[in-house]
């Protein structure tokens, strides 16, 4: 793929940036990024804005461009139910990669969904008896959901159009995305900098099952990695793969090393779950005095801790392990440790002025 034109969708996601920023330090590529803003502080690429949800506005969008050999899809719009994010971002997905195919040449499509692959939607959300470490040749979950809506897509495109194609199944992810609307990772920095500062308890906010069970999560640095190689490796064509960091851990022992990254004391699970929702939901004045004391970038809560997610995550009562066997056995061998990511990602939050 080296000095091709590859297009990211959802560029200013916590997906598409780190991919980005992979693709830049690798060389070669010619990176096009897709998405409504521009991502903050990447410059190095070519932005276009776009309305996923209007196929003329994305072929205007990538107009121009030529042949483009490869796009990575990796965004999403919530929706008010399932059956609303089907037809939605079924249609955003169908809009992307048509308008991708029809500028010719393209040769690969990475789409990125996730492991409610196996779980369900939020709205069937972990409701049927789940079969751990899920792998990829599991069969679907009964229900709507729009990972199984955008393959279906896939599938009927990459026929159509002659690509390859491949799906990346990520868990949650870690990675820096500021006003990214699914980060796990910084919206714990922002809770345990508030704790810190205002005296509120460093508690487990989730159930005493997350708690207490075996559960795994992504590097977004290791997924855009993957992404990569999904791409470009031969063995990897017109496959699904999961996509973890290749550890597993129990939050109950992650929780006191997050709270040393962080410089906060972690306080005692009182074994019953406890929503940020609910523990922040009059935390805004608190942080805009943390932002003008401590010189932070001017960020709202809501915009770099999006806590439904958290809560979402960590309020699960099912284990959520996934095995990397196939990856490893078409040569992908990349591993990141998970405690590692984490102080990775607050170390960055640092620099860049979003945590104290």
């Amino acid at each position: 793929m080296a000095g091709r034109t590859c297009v990211i969708f959802g560029v200013s996601g916590i997906v598409g940036r780190n991919l980005a920023e992979h693709l830049i330090a690798l060389g070669g590529w010619n990176v096009v990024g897709v998405s409504r803003h521009p991502p903050l502080g990447l410059k190095e690429i070519e932005h276009r804005s776009s309305d996923l949800a209007s196929a003329a506005d994305v072929r205007t969008a990538l107009a121009g461009l030529g042949p483009i050999a490869c796009a990575f899809y990796a965004t999403w719009s919530r929706q008010p139910d399932e059956h609303a994010n089907c037809l939605t971002n079924g249609a955003m997905f169908r809009n992307a990669i048509h308008a991708v195919a029809e500028q010719g040449g393209l040769e690969h499509v990475a789409l990125v969904t996730g492991t409610k692959q196996y779980l369900g939607s939020f709205d069937s959300y972990a409701t049927t008896e789940l079969k751990t470490p899920f792998t990829e040749d599991q069969p679907r979950v009964p229900g709507e959901n729009f990972y199984y809506v955008q393959e279906d897509i896939l599938f009927d495109a990459a026929g159509r159009f002659g690509f390859h194609w491949s799906v990346a199944r990520p868990h949650t992810i870690i990675g820096y995305a500021p006003g990214n609307a699914m980060n796990l990772g910084t919206s714990l920095a922002v809770f345990a900098s508030l704790c810190r500062e205002t005296g509120r308890p460093f508690r487990f906010p989730g159930s005493p099952q997350q708690y207490g069970f075996l559960t795994d999560m992504t590097d977004a640095r290791l997924l855009a990695r993957h992404l990569v190689w999904e791409a470009t490796e031969p063995k990897a064509r017109d496959r699904a793969f999961n996509v973890v960091n290749g550890d597993v851990f129990r939050w109950k022992h992650m929780w006191p090393l997050i709270a040393a990254s962080l410089d906060v004391v972690p306080a005692d699970y009182r074994g019953v779950a406890s929503p940020l929702v609910e523990q922040l939901k009059d935390a805004e004045a608190d942080w805009q005095a943390l932002v003008s004391r401590r010189n932070l970038k001017p960020f709202r809560l809501a915009e770099i801790a999006p806590l439904w997610h958290v809560d979402g995550d960590l309020g699960r009562t099912q284990e959520c392990v996934n095995d990397m066997t196939l990856s490893r056995e078409l040569g992908f061998t990349t591993y990141q440790r998970t405690a590692i990511a984490f102080s990775d990602l607050f170390d960055r939050l640092r620099r860049e002025r979003i945590i104290p």
